[in-house]
Formats: C-alpha cells, structure tokens, sequence
C-alpha cells in the first residue's frame, strides 16, 4: 500500500462492536477490548492492530451519538447498512461489526 488509506467506524458510543457475542468463540481475533462488546473499546483494539501492521493505516470513529453527518445519511438510505457502518477510504464494506480478519480481508482488496 503506497498511499494512506483511511477506515472509518461509523455507530454508536453505547453500541456492540457487532451482532456476535464476545465470549471464546469469537471470530474477530480482538482481545484486548474483551468481553466489553463495546464499539468504542472494540475501535480502540482494532486500530492498536492495524496501526501496528499496516504503517500506512489511520482509523476513525465517527459517533452518531450528537449528530449523524450528511454523508452517513446518504449511506444508511442507499445501502441500509448494519451497525457499526465500515468504510475503507470512503468506499462501504460488507462488514457489518469489527472483526480483524474481516476489516483486514477489504482492506487487502480495496487497496491492491
């Protein structure tokens, strides 16, 4: 990846990092966030990973707590995506909750 490429989490301060539940099977490889399935603490695991792996990889938490921007609008009535809302550089995955190998597989694919 030659260029910064920027994903952005997009839910709710009190929401799940997603619709699974936070115990020994999880699939989302995070563990320091463990077994909050708080989007916020789950954001913080996740970008702590990445930003470690992948130099070139800043992350964003957009809140929607006070307002919901223009642009996230757009999104939910185009796509009615599932919280948390997962961009990559803008561009809207099919992610749907924060998951290392997930998160990880888009970007892979969105930046080659």
């Amino acid at each position: 990846m030659a260029d910064m490429t920027e994903i952005e989490i997009i839910g709710f301060s009190d929401g799940a990092c997603g619709p699974f539940p936070c115990d020994e099977t999880r699939t989302c490889e995070l563990s320091a966030c463990a077994p909050s399935e708080n989007l916020v603490k789950a954001f913080a695991a996740l970008k702590d990973e990445l930003e470690a792996r992948y130099p070139d990889v800043t992350l964003k938490l957009t809140l929607l707590d006070d307002e919901v921007p223009a642009y996230v609008v757009k999104i939910v009535e185009d796509h009615q995506p599932p919280l948390p809302i997962v961009l990559i550089n803008g561009t809207l995955t099919p992610v749907g909750r924060i998951s290392l190998p997930l998160i990880t597989e888009q970007l892979e694919r969105l930046t080659r």
